[in-house]
């Protein structure tokens, strides 16, 4: 969903930009909860004794064009999705005003957006925007994305693809007894032979503040690598 940055600090919007746009988590390392298993029959099932080298990390690529669903299961909530990116801006669009989620987030001209239309119980709508961040600094903090495995996502296609976990928590300290406040999680499964196509996303933490359960689902049904459109809404223009 779209975080509201008067109501998120600049860094877990960020972070939720890895997950979500992917457009920030527990614990570095802990699992989601039991709520948070792969969506409405896209469970992910491991490949035993696959122990080869790990891949590289996913990459958002600059030009892509990819259709599917945005899924909040504890709301029972699934809208139609689009996430689409031109000469590397991005944008990522859940519902419409038919539906009871819609929104948008977009990586525009070095600036991250959030506008959020509609969402139950939601009665402000500002355009929220953090300037400074590019696709570039999107794919740097998924340079860091720890591997979890090579899966299979149980679908119509199966999908064979590398399973990825982003995370922050605050302070980064060192391991021990250290006081920490988790940020933001983020489960990236991209294809096993083109870490730039995404299928699926789970973003986990504090940028999913207007979802009670705090995890929503992203899931492909298409990714081309062409060129697809990015507009950013009248609301997020600067004033004249």
């Amino acid at each position: 969903m779209g975080w509201n940055g008067t109501r998120r600090t600049a860094s877990s919007a960020a972070l939720a930009a890895l997950v979500a746009l992917i457009l920030a988590a527990p614990p570095v390392g802990a699992e989601p909860r039991t709520g948070s298993a792969p969506p409405f029959g896209t469970a992910a099932a491991a490949r035993p004794g696959d122990t080869s080298s790990t891949p590289p990390p996913p990459r958002l690529p600059r030009d892509f064009r990819g259709k599917g669903k945005w899924i909040v299961r504890d709301l029972d909530i699934t809208v139609p999705f689009t996430w689409e990116g031109r000469n590397g801006d991005s944008q990522m669009t859940a519902g419409g005003p038919q539906y009871p989620i819609w929104f948008t987030n977009l990586i525009y001209h070095g600036t991250l957006y959030t506008l959020t239309y509609k969402w139950p119980g939601l009665d402000e709508h500002p355009c929220s925007r953090i300037p400074g961040f590019s696709l570039e600094d999107l794919n740097q903090g998924l340079a860091g994305s720890r591997f979890v495995g090579r899966e299979t996502l149980r679908r119509t296609p199966e999908r064979r693809v590398n399973h990825w976990r982003v995370g922050v928590v605050l302070p980064e300290l060192p391991p021990g007894n250290h006081p920490r406040v988790p940020l933001a999680l983020g489960d990236i499964y991209v294809d096993e032979n083109d870490r730039s196509t995404f299928w699926q996303v789970l973003q986990f933490g504090v940028q999913n503040l207007y979802d009670p359960a705090l995890d929503e689902w992203l899931v492909m049904d298409t990714f081309e690598h062409r060129p697809g459109n990015v507009t950013l809404p009248r609301e997020c223009e600067p004033p004249r």
